[in-house]
Parts: C-alpha cells; structure tokens; sequence
C-alpha cells in the first residue's frame, strides 16, 4: 500500500499532495495556474502545490484540521 499526504495551510492558502517523502524534496517547478511540482534529487515528482485553493472553490476547503493520510491501493 502507498500514502498520499495531503497538507491544507490555512495562513497561505495552499494545498500540498505528497505520494512521497516530503523529506526528500530537492527541487520544485512552477507548471502554470498555480501548480507546484514537487521532486526528488533524481527529477522525480514526489508530489505537488496548488496555490489559492479558496479562491478556486469559492469557499473554505475545510473545516477540520490537516494533515490527514490518505491509504491508495
């Protein structure tokens, strides 16, 4: 089985989705309209940023606290 974290920040408004290690980040890339990738040392997406998740809803994304794990199989 593998994890997806998922980390809401409520003070910047941002969304951050990890199917790897955070640890391991080395490097990000901008890809447009908001969207951070996020990757390993070896170029590897480890996961991603959305920024102004508010403004895209239209609404708070929630009213319980993150982070919170996510089991994929």
């Amino acid at each position: 089985m593998d994890k997806v974290i998922v980390y809401y920040h409520r003070d910047t408004d941002t969304l951050d989705v990890w199917f790897g290690d955070p640890k391991e980040e080395h490097s990000c890339e901008e890809v447009g309209q908001g969207t951070i990738l996020k990757k390993d040392k070896n170029n590897r997406v480890i996961g991603f940023e959305k920024l102004y998740i508010h403004k895209i809803l239209g609404q708070p994304l929630l009213t319980q606290p993150l982070p919170f794990e996510v089991v994929v199989t």
